[in-house]
């Protein structure tokens, strides 16, 4: 990773961190043939509220550690799955059943998976 895509990744896995996202996940897809990005980073929510909470703190922590804010972002409302784009770093947030549907560490398992298991 280029120390701006470290940055980034270290300030979204913080922003989830902050707002206790669980099973946090990074895939590095860089290795990845027609991968759409280089990395997936994936957590899981106990609620909407929480899945929500997450991702203010995810935009948030972004902005204020390495100046970026997400091109787009897809699920808010709903928070069962809330997709935020930065570009070539996709955050994933979770709850819980949305996530076991549709697997993505499992769809993307080509890729190099890094489970974060303590708070950085």
């Amino acid at each position: 990773m280029t120390n701006s895509n470290t940055d980034l990744v270290d300030a979204i896995v913080k922003g989830m961190q902050e707002k206790k996202g669980l099973d946090i996940s990074i895939v590095d897809l860089t290795e990845v043939l027609n991968a759409y990005a280089n990395y997936f980073i994936i957590c899981s929510g106990t609620s909407n509220t929480n899945v929500q909470a997450i991702a203010n703190s995810v935009e948030e922590i972004t902005r204020e550690l390495v100046e970026e804010k997400p091109k787009h972002i897809e699920g808010y409302r709903e928070a069962n799955w809330i997709l935020m784009d930065y570009f070539d770093t996709m955050v994933h947030i979770f709850q819980e059943e949305e996530r076991s549907h549709f697997d993505l560490e499992n769809l993307w398992a080509d890729g190099k998976i890094t489970n974060i298991t303590e708070i950085q």
